[in-house]
């Protein structure tokens, strides 16, 4: 239930963007961001407007070209997305802020119950790789066919 406190938490129309970082989140994932690499030319970007720029177009689902001129390039933006993407920067910046959500919310750390939808588990027992090549027709083999021609293999479930 939404109460006072978390309408305070969720308040962003001091930002120039409801996407923006707030000074208060900056402060907690400021220290994840890996520092330039060493050699080669300073970085010349803001890290935090990078972040701006990539929430920006996950909180409006924009295209890349439609990201507003007072926001890094869109090149620089994807590019820092992709890097902290392979590197696993967007993976420890998520896992801190969920482990702190958690334990600030005096919960463990990592959640303990697992919740399965009986429908899921249904169609889950349905499909896979046997219904699937089951519902296809066998490929037809012509008369000089070697034995090692087929084209689908045979599956037995």
């Amino acid at each position: 239930m939404w109460k006072p406190e978390h309408r305070r938490a969720a308040e962003r129309s001091g930002l120039r963007y409801p996407s923006d970082l707030s000074d208060a989140e900056w402060a907690i994932v400021e220290p994840m961001i890996p520092p330039a690499r060493r050699g080669g030319r300073k970085r010349s970007v803001n890290v935090r407007e990078v972040l701006n720029g990539i929430f920006y177009v996950l909180w409006t689902g924009c295209q890349w070209k439609a990201l507003p001129k007072d926001l890094p390039p869109k090149s620089t933006v994807h590019d820092y997305l992709e890097l902290w993407n392979w590197d696993g920067t967007l993976e420890r910046i998520h896992h801190a802020l969920y482990v702190g959500l958690r334990e600030r919310d005096g919960r463990e750390a990592s959640p303990t119950t697992a919740i399965i939808d009986s429908q899921s588990a249904k169609g889950a027992q349905k499909g896979g790789l046997c219904s699937i090549l089951q519902a296809t027709p066998r490929a037809r083999r012509s008369r000089v066919a070697s034995d090692t021609s087929w084209s689908t293999r045979s599956v037995s479930c």
